[in-house]
């Protein structure tokens, strides 16, 4: 059986859509299915559109959320509840192609690979704004994390159920999945494809938010911002050294302003410094918690 893991958050408009494209795809190459919906703290009638689904189609499960719990916590929920051999998960809007899921599932089954996934090769229509700081975060987890995440990873994959295990077995609270999958390994297929504007409503998703989201992934992977921290220290220690020994000796005025600049500045340098530090504690206050990562408003009996 195959069970494909679908996250929505004020989805009405997509949801219908969306149901009616896979349910055509999943046919032609899989014979057992179930459709699990995700809805996380919609404020409009996404759970009715889901409900409303399931009444005419048992396959379909769905959850709901108490409230907006992200979406990292409606994979984590969806890769709960799925009871297939094999596992997908993919977004509502259709920027997700469905008609790459035959070849997915072929290459997970047929050819030897533990999961299949998904990247975009282009990124018309957004901000460039927004292209060029995407670029840049993945450059830095390539380079500076050592993770094989390519640029324009999606969440969109296809899996066996020994890789969801492993998954499922990463209990932190901080959850990066773009970053998990490279993490935990497994012989992998990526499928390539262009961007593909979603097929109604707007983008949930503002800079902001996705800015925040990439400094999560970041300070989830790595301690390369409290090496530059170390660094920093290094070079203003030498520069203050520097500085002191120049005063020393020409006792010029012109240095004096300079020395009040640079303490200015390495002030800057500490505040950001500490703001570093203080997103790990953050981290650290978050797992000691052990908060749940979802409450369940209600659910199918079958889930």
């Amino acid at each position: 059986m195959l069970s494909v893991v679908v996250p929505c958050y004020n989805e009405e408009e997509t949801v219908n859509i969306f149901y009616e494209k896979i349910t055509k795809v999943l046919p032609t190459f899989c014979e057992k299915y179930e459709l699990i919906f995700i809805d996380d703290g919609s404020k409009d009638s996404t759970i009715d559109k889901i409900k409303h689904l399931r009444e005419n189609d048992n396959r379909i499960k769905f959850i709901s959320f108490s409230r907006n719990f992200g979406k990292e916590s409606a994979i984590l929920a969806g890769f709960e509840k799925a009871k297939g051999d094999y596992i997908a998960l993919l977004d509502v809007d259709l920027q997700d192609p469905i008609e790459l899921l035959p070849e997915m599932y072929k290459a997970v089954k047929f050819e030897n690979y533990d999961m299949a996934g998904a990247r975009r090769t282009s990124r018309d229509g957004e901000p460039p704004i927004r292209s060029w700081c995407a670029g840049l975060f993945y450059l830095f987890m390539q380079k500076g994390l050592k993770i094989d995440l390519k640029n324009g990873a999606r969440d969109y994959h296809l899996m066996k159920r020994d890789v969801l295990n492993s998954i499922l077995s990463l209990r932190e609270k901080t959850r990066f999945s773009k970053a998990l999958f490279p993490w935990i390994g497994y012989k992998t297929k990526v499928f390539e494809f262009k961007n593909i504007e979603r097929v109604a409503g707007d983008t949930k998703w503002s800079f902001t938010q996705l800015l925040l989201y990439a400094l999560d992934g970041i300070f989830a992977f790595s301690d390369i911002p409290l090496l530059f921290m170390s660094f920093c220290g290094v070079v203003f220690f030498l520069i203050a050294l520097i500085i002191a020994c120049c005063l020393l000796i020409t006792q010029d005025i012109s240095w004096k302003i300079l020395t009040s600049a640079l303490v200015i500045m390495f002030l800057g340098v500490q505040m950001l410094c500490f703001s570093v530090l203080a997103q790990y504690i953050a981290k650290i206050y978050n797992e000691t918690k052990n908060r749940p990562h979802y409450l369940v408003r209600e659910q199918s009996e079958d889930c």
